[in-house]
């Protein structure tokens, strides 16, 4: 396989779906080589499939038929004459089974080695690897924990006692909060084990977990690393993700708002041991919780591209996608991402992302699948959108709802808030409710406008959905009833037909008005 530093390969297949699909696929076209798309029968005309040179069928929509089945990707690689695999985030993405299949058929992987993928996705490896170098890890256990064995209770409560409650049972193999429960005694915690070992094993057929001190308040902050096959590891910059729901990221940002020079150096440099130690490649990320003392724990590592990873490269002025592949081929880092990995503990600028997702804040956060009517998304100065759908598109119940995602790079955290509500001001989508409502909400939270209360617990202690949406559905019901009001008080237009409907009428601020109250729905 040859590679030169314009096109690192002729051809990679994309084993991912929706807008990270789409944006590896950009970055494929921007660098000289050609795309292959793979669907499930529900994203026949996905929008993946529709910016691809080439599409190949997986099965029917379930992913176990379609998007998690290894061979059937592997098999779409090597019949469309590809020559590398790029897995996005999700599904396969941190299967060490996958990368080493893709391996084994002569193609490049586009991530961490299966070996770095083994000692750093199994978060019971990757502590006692945080260990070994000196990266203070959450307080917590080192080895799965006995489920069932009535024999080891005793045992269990002790290494429970010593670690304090609450304390939570976490999975050692997955992430995003599957196999997760919060036990406040110990009469709790069998049955706690027993159930989040059964959902580990369901999410991510392993059941083994572990227990972790639960740390509260904190904030939730990650750094993004890059590695090269010559053993140099180098730390982007932080991300800050406290903003989530039931562990689940709702907003993000870079850099972590209120840390010093001082601090961000010394967090990089954690991060950078423990991916040198895991002999880490490509691009990873490494994830802390920082306490109200000022004090880093370290978490995990998502040894994959994130989805938050576009605040990085605006801050930054790399472009992550693009270097993942130039590592894949044996290139060594770039000497813009050493440049960037040198000034990053002093960023210039700061950039924030919202993930806009088919689901009703106001019913917490359930999913809203269906068809999009509407599709109006922001431009200008400092804005990015990164979306896989436009009207008249379906969201199939099927994947995680995620549609879109609103980044937003300014001078400072202020400057990018006001271009977040100016952005927010321009964006309409119709016929799904989505969290845009959250968004907009969120954006006058003192709490969140000042940083001072960023906090993993902050949604989850705060958010009231309905509360939020009684204020929208009055207004909703007043504008209905002054339309009404306006079309029958109107003129016919000539030849008939009535007044104009509202959006194409009146003044801007009656139509901005509109837009927001949406008249039929929560503003999304």
């Amino acid at each position: 396989m040859s590679a030169t530093s314009d096109r690192p390969f002729r051809r990679v297949l994309i084993a991912n779906r929706g807008e990270i699909a789409v944006r590896i696929i950009r970055a494929c076209h921007e660098m000289g080589m050609e795309a292959v798309a793979v669907y499930s029968d529900a994203d026949r005309s996905a929008a993946h499939v529709r910016v691809a040179d080439h599409a190949v069928r997986l099965g029917p929509p379930p992913p176990g038929e379609s998007y998690l089945r290894i061979d059937a990707v592997v098999e779409a690689a090597v019949s469309t004459g590809a020559e590398a695999v790029h897995p996005g985030y999700g599904f396969l993405s941190e299967r060490e089974a996958f990368a080493r299949a893709v391996e084994d058929a002569g193609l490049a992987w586009v991530g961490p080695p299966p070996a770095a993928i083994a000692a750093l996705g199994d978060k019971l490896a990757a502590r006692r690897t945080a260990a070994s170098v000196k990266v203070p890890c959450v307080p917590g256990t080192l080895d799965p924990a006995p489920v069932d064995d009535p024999d080891e209770v005793d045992r269990v409560l002790k290494a429970a006692r010593e670690v304090g409650f609450p304390l939570l049972v976490k999975a050692a193999a997955g992430g995003g909060g599957r196999g997760m429960r919060r036990v406040v005694s110990p009469d709790e915690l069998p049955a706690a084990l027993l159930a989040g070992s059964r959902e580990a094993a369901s999410a991510f057929g392993d059941g083994s977990v572990y227990l972790e001190r639960e740390i509260m308040p904190a904030r939730h902050i990650e750094v993004q690393l890059l590695g090269d096959a010559d053993g140099t590891v180098v730390a982007l910059g932080e991300r800050d993700c406290s903003t989530q729901r039931r562990h689940q990221k709702l907003i993000e940002e870079a850099p972590a708002p209120g840390l010093t020079e001082q601090e961000r150096r010394r967090l990089h440099q954690m991060a950078e041991r423990l991916g040198a130690a895991a002999g880490l490649r490509n691009a990873a990320t490494c994830e802390f919780l920082y306490d109200r003392d000022g004090r880093f724990w370290f978490l995990e590592v998502n040894t994959r591209l994130q989805v938050e990873h576009p605040v990085t490269e605006m801050v930054s002025g790399v472009d992550i996608v693009q270097e993942q592949f130039r590592l894949a081929a044996g290139l060594p880092l770039s000497e813009r991402v050493r440049a960037a990995a040198q000034r990053a503990s002093r960023p210039t600028s700061h950039a924030i992302e919202l993930r806009i997702s088919a689901e009703d804040p106001a019913r917490v956060f359930a999913p809203t699948p269906g068809r999009i009517t509407r599709w109006v998304m922001p431009g200008g100065p400092g804005i990015r959108v990164d979306t896989a759908v436009e009207a008249g598109d379906r969201v199939p119940a099927e994947y995680d709802p995620l549609i879109a995602k609103l980044i937003v790079h300014a001078e400072d955290r202020a400057g990018a808030i006001e271009r977040l509500r100016r952005a927010l001001d321009e964006a309409e989508v119709g016929g799904i409710q989505t969290t845009i409502p959250f968004h907009r909400a969120m954006l006058d939270e003192p709490d969140f406008v000042s940083a001072t209360g960023l906090a993993t617990t902050w949604v989850d202690g705060h958010w009231d959905g309905p509360a939020a949406r009684l204020p929208w559905a009055r207004a909703a019901l007043l504008a209905a009833g002054l339309v009404a009001i306006d079309e029958g008080a109107a003129p016919a237009a000539p030849g008939g037909g009535g007044a104009p409907p509202v959006p194409g009428g009146g003044s801007a601020a009656w139509r901005r008005g509109g837009r927001a109250m949406a008249i039929d729905r929560w503003p999304s």
